[in-house]
């Protein structure tokens, strides 16, 4: 690829929401660039559920497929790299990369996913995605009906527990030190029959992954199957604050229901823009945000076609 030549579009991050907006974009004869770290979210989970025609796939598997198909259109090229800076120039965007590239386009992309911080717990990060879980549409299934815990508290534990009791009535909430419920979420989950446990946890004892029993700081344990927790994210990048683009409270990136930011041509796709971390939500924000783009670029074009129209006559 020349450097200096301008692309339609870059897209910075190629998994789920990245290639599905590429498939789009590609079947739109667009340019575009994607350009990927490596590093999905995902990449340790063993299964990805809950997205028909894939159901049971691994993410690999499912990335791979994807990556193929959208590489069949010849306007779409795939670069694995790090993208470090962006930033606007007057007739679009420049990108570079961690290995000195240097790429210029009409409008951006980000589909750049969140990183989970995980906590201080032996054994936490090790079982995440594989049997302490995040999502009960994603991975509920598979263990409903199994010894399950919520490690979380307050708000968090009372949402949590209200909801996965539906996949398991054998549910234990884990407060990890004193529980911060009200009076009336305590008595909700008492009278759903759920115990909370307010020991601190020492750690997370498991096989490969796969939980087996919790170890407190007073020596005891509790056997489980599988534990549903949230945790708190980071942005992958610093690349939206570069562009100037607004973040939410919540620190995911700003940006209506279509992916545009406040940015005019930088859009975003999939878990940085949006709460729902599932597979099925990734591609379908990437392809809304691909179509939306797609349409931006051919009001521009025409707008400039019927002006030089104009001025001819």
């Amino acid at each position: 690829m020349n450097t200096s030549d301008q692309l339609d579009v870059i897209i910075i991050g190629g998994s789920n929401a990245g290639l599905s907006a590429a498939l789009t974009l590609g079947r739109s004869l667009r340019n575009v660039l994607v350009i990927d770290g490596g590093k999905p979210c995902n990449r340790q989970t063993p299964h990805s559920h809950n997205f028909l025609t894939q159901d049971g796939e691994t993410p690999a598997h499912i990335a791979t497929i994807a990556k193929e198909q959208i590489l069949r259109y010849p306007s779409v090229t795939f670069l694995t790299d790090l993208a470090t800076e962006a930033r606007q120039e007057s007739n679009g965007f420049i990108v570079e990369t961690a290995n000195g590239h240097s790429f210029r386009s009409r409008k951006v992309l980000l589909a750049t996913g969140i990183e989970d911080i995980m906590p201080s717990i032996n054994g936490f990060a090790e079982c995440w995605g594989r049997s302490v879980l995040h999502c009960p549409y994603c991975h509920g299934y598979e263990v409903h009906g199994q010894r399950l815990g919520i490690l979380a508290n307050g708000e968090t534990a009372y949402e949590l527990a209200r909801l996965i009791q539906h996949w398991s009535p054998d549910l234990t909430v884990f407060t990890n030190g004193p529980a911060m419920l009200t009076n009336d979420q305590s008595e909700v989950i008492s009278q759903l029959g759920i115990p909370v446990v307010t020991a601190e946890i020492a750690e997370i004892e498991h096989q490969s992954g796969q939980l087996k029993r919790l170890r407190f700081i007073d020596g005891s344990t509790h056997e489980l199957d599988a534990i549903f927790s949230r945790v708190p994210f980071r942005q992958h990048t610093t690349l939206a604050q570069q562009l100037g683009c607004l973040a939410a409270e919540s620190g995911l990136i700003k940006a209506d229901e279509f992916g545009e930011t406040n940015i005019p041509g930088v859009y975003v796709a999939g878990d940085n823009s949006s709460p729902m971390r599932q597979v099925a939500a990734a591609i379908a924000s990437g392809s809304k945000a691909a179509a939306m783009l797609n349409r931006q670029l051919i009001a521009e074009e025409l707008s400039a076609r019927l002006v030089k129209t104009d001025a001819i006559q």
